[in-house]
């Protein structure tokens, strides 16, 4: 196993010890791994005075420890993460599965040191932006109302902050920015875009006073196991809401009052709109036809198919893919 320790930070000292740690090097605002580590881009800007992004796009070629020490406890990291295969987040007290299927949105304390498990093989979508406590706060007060700011940034022995699913929507916005080539005054344009897109949704989400579980509440978990199930069987009928919510441990009036107040979607809307999800990741690889989409996801029909996924998108499957 190949073992990383690295530091991150609002400013972008930090890059050229990560590539150091990869036997890489720097190349304008490219980490450029060792091809005997990972593969892939990894893409570093600073947006503004205190705040840093990170994407990258790799696949790990090795089995991999990755160990944040952090040398600054000034900034907050946020973290997009979509992660095939295996990957595992760790810090002193919790061990949680990273990935598109598992925990995939984390916000941490640069107080934290934590370690990063990963599996020779797994492919890592990942935006992390590091953002200075001092500009959260300014921009807090300035754009949104937060009535327990202090607790959100200040959290009890700086645990960490928030470990969660990202929306949908969220999802989707990270996928169609690594669509795009990396480099280039179009492709930063994209990333600025999205990241204000992703940090916005957030803020907005907390200053409604949206309801924020601890992550070690059995509830949060076992919807998120409820989740991750309906998510599993995405290409198959909508389960009953009795087996959906014995998985989750509930009675059925409890577990569909907590899964919309988590999630702001019922359960079967939820199913449905990951099901369309799927069915325009399908259209866009293009091996399949619409008919076969169709009885792949178990529409009723052909005609049933095209009118749910214009409903939900505003167009229908054939004009979606003439216009890819």
């Amino acid at each position: 196993m190949k073992t990383i320790t690295f530091s991150y930070g609002a400013d972008l000292d930090w890059t050229s010890g990560l590539a150091k740690e990869l036997d890489g090097r720097i190349e304008e605002n490219l980490i450029i791994s060792s091809e005997t580590i990972s593969i892939g881009d990894r893409f570093f800007t600073n947006l503004q005075k205190g705040v840093a992004v990170y994407y990258h796009n790799t696949t790990a070629l090795v089995d991999m420890k990755m160990i944040q020490k952090n040398k600054s406890d000034d900034f907050i990291g946020v973290y997009y993460i979509l992660a095939e295969k295996y990957s595992k987040y760790l810090s002193d007290d919790f061990s949680f599965d990273i990935g598109r299927w598992g925990y995939n949105f984390l916000i941490v304390d640069s107080k934290i040191e934590s370690s990063y498990y990963i599996k020779a093989g797994t492919k890592t979508q990942a935006i992390a932006i590091f953002i200075k406590k001092s500009v959260i706060k300014a921009f807090a007060k300035t754009k949104y109302f937060f009535p327990d700011l202090d607790k959100i940034m200040n959290p009890p022995k700086n645990s960490i902050i928030r470990l969660d699913r990202m929306s949908n929507e969220s999802v989707q916005e990270i996928k169609d920015l690594f669509k795009l080539k990396v480099g280039g005054a179009i492709f930063e344009l994209h990333l600025e875009a999205t990241v204000q897109l992703l940090f916005s949704n957030y803020l907005k989400k907390i200053s409604t006073k949206r309801t924020i579980m601890e992550v070690d509440d059995s509830d949060f978990s076992n919807i998120i196991t409820a989740k991750l199930f309906l998510i599993n069987n995405i290409e198959g009928h909508f389960p009953n809401i009795k087996t959906i919510s014995n998985i989750a441990n509930m009675s059925e009036s409890k577990f569909q009052h907590l899964f919309k107040k988590l999630t702001g979607k019922t359960v079967n809307t939820y199913f449905m709109h990951n099901k369309l999800l799927r069915a325009k990741e399908l259209l866009e690889e293009n091996d399949l036809t619409i008919s076969e989409i169709s009885d792949k996801l178990h529409f009723t029909n052909s005609s049933h198919f095209a009118s749910t996924f214009k409903k939900h998108f505003g167009i229908l499957p054939k004009q979606f893919i003439k216009n890819l």
